[in-house]
């Protein structure tokens, strides 16, 4: 997979099979569409490619209603290429980009810049300056540019449900992390590399995995319980506090921090993927250091239960199968 931040060069500039879009938490209506156009490329022999933008135009219009991130850029980028991606345009969104007129987008970057054959969008999709141009322009100008315009209607849940990116942030929100995942298709996680911090948490007596988080409006805030992975064969039981540290510094800087229940040693600079079981709590601010330890002492107590809680199911789901098991060997 390739990466381009903004249009391709003259030498890299081929054909291809386009869809356009925030791809925010790339969830199961866009594991849908991706797939839908992987058969459109391969039937096509032609590379598949999406384009996104940084920062979401949401958030450069207003700083209000800024819609909350479900993905970094990274993860991202890892679920765009896990979903046969093969090639990726990050389009800085600025004021040139939104002031252009629906045909200077179109023949900039459709035609000219991507040399599209086929262009799948979904079925909100609107274009150009002020959002002025819908899919009956786009189907209208495919024709006069000879490119396949197709639409993706939306994909619903069983229960009903609309699968978007606003439901997956309404349920990291709640701390709904099953429905999350039923979103997804997969764990939810966020990746960093892990950072030197200030070395409180050493002080505290829970030293912390830190990983910065580079957007300022991530879709969830507070403390959990987690798993690391990434660090070794198998994922580690942790808690995390994820937020602004508001008993620490005012800064308004966001950060991730891990302190991992039963591993000691180094990890700095490896790449991690916490992925998030339960949330315990908001983030909170104390009146001393001396709470704050409690705190996190009392967080920690309820990791283990978690995750002793887990094992002992587990046991037990075991235990039954391999009776079940036995049993139907002792019948034969």
């Amino acid at each position: 997979m390739r990466v381009f931040r903004g249009l391709p060069n003259q030498k890299n500039k081929t054909p291809c099979v386009l869809t356009i879009g925030n791809f925010d938490g790339v969830h199961l209506g866009h594991q849908a569409l991706l797939a839908r156009l992987r058969a459109a490329a391969v039937a096509r022999s032609l590379p598949l490619c999406v384009m996104t933008f940084e920062p979401h135009p949401r958030e450069y219009f207003s700083t209000q209603q800024v819609p909350s991130r479900i993905s970094n850029l990274r993860d991202k980028i890892g679920a765009l290429c896990a979903h046969g991606v093969d090639r990726i345009v990050i389009q800085h969104f600025n004021a040139h980009f939104a002031a252009q007129s629906p045909e200077d987008f179109l023949r900039n970057l459709i035609q000219d810049g991507l040399h599209t054959r086929l262009l799948l969008v979904g079925d909100d999709f609107r274009f150009g300056a002020k959002r002025s141009a819908d899919f009956a322009y786009l189907k209208e100008a495919g024709q006069r540019y000879d490119f396949v315009v197709e639409q993706m209607p939306t994909i619903m849940e069983h229960t009903g449900t609309r699968i978007s990116s606003s439901e997956v942030r309404s349920a990291l929100a709640s701390g709904h992390f099953d429905h999350v995942n039923s979103l997804l298709g997969r764990p939810y996680t966020i990746s960093g590399h892990v950072i030197h911090g200030m070395k409180l948490g050493r002080q505290l007596g829970f030293p912390t995995l830190n990983l910065r988080i580079t957007h300022r409006y991530p879709a969830l805030m507070g403390i959990f319980v987690v798993q690391v992975h990434g660090i070794s064969k198998n994922p580690l039981p942790a808690v995390a506090s994820l937020g602004l540290r508001p008993t620490i510094n005012n800064s308004g800087r966001i950060l991730l921090e891990v302190h991992l229940l039963d591993y000691v040693g180094e990890a700095y600079g490896m790449l991690v993927h916490v992925e998030f079981l339960k949330k315990l709590r908001e983030e909170k601010k104390f009146n001393s250091l001396k709470q704050l330890q409690c705190a996190i002492a009392q967080d920690t107590q309820k990791a283990h239960a978690y995750f002793s809680k887990k094992t002992t199911s587990l046991n037990n789901s075991q235990s039954q199968r391999d009776f079940a098991t036995s049993a139907t060997d002792r019948i034969r």
